[in-house]
């Protein structure tokens, strides 16, 4: 079940769930814990993921801290990997970051800038330089 988007293209998932009825011809019933009591029971069809079963795959329960308007906080656990993109004489960094209460194959791509500024205590453990201190040398212009 889709439960909220963050970032560009990345879908947010929670589940599996038990479908308990058809609503019509697109939407679904489902069986949700009762942490979930606030959450309307009934799904559209896009809001859905096919779940496919795989043996090595082990299910948990542990839902994430929900406030009382059904949100909850998304929490940075550990930097990935580092990127950088060149866009004509720009270079951005990017780090791709792994989201509590998700797997690390959700993880994202996130400004590099943006989450030194938020969250400063990632990059102090995960051994990925400060913006600017890059392998590579600066370049130079030789022009008089």
């Amino acid at each position: 079940m889709r439960f909220e988007k963050k970032g560009k293209l990345s879908m947010r998932f929670i589940g599996p769930y038990e479908i308990l009825a058809c609503i019509g011809h697109v939407a679904y019933r489902l069986a949700l814990p009762p942490t979930l009591a606030g959450v309307h029971d009934v799904f559209h069809v896009s809001m859905l993921r096919k779940y496919i079963p795989d043996l090595a795959h082990v299910l948990s329960q542990k839902l994430p801290e929900l406030a009382e308007d059904m949100t909850y906080e998304e929490k940075p656990v550990e930097i990935l990997e580092h990127k950088e993109y060149h866009l004509g004489n720009h270079t951005i960094p990017y780090v791709k970051v792994h989201w509590s209460n998700h797997s690390k194959q959700e993880a994202s791509l996130e400004f590099e800038s943006k989450l030194r500024t938020k969250h400063p205590h990632l990059f102090g453990l995960s051994g990925i330089a400060p913006i600017g201190t890059h392998s590579h040398p600066p370049h130079v212009d030789e022009h008089p």
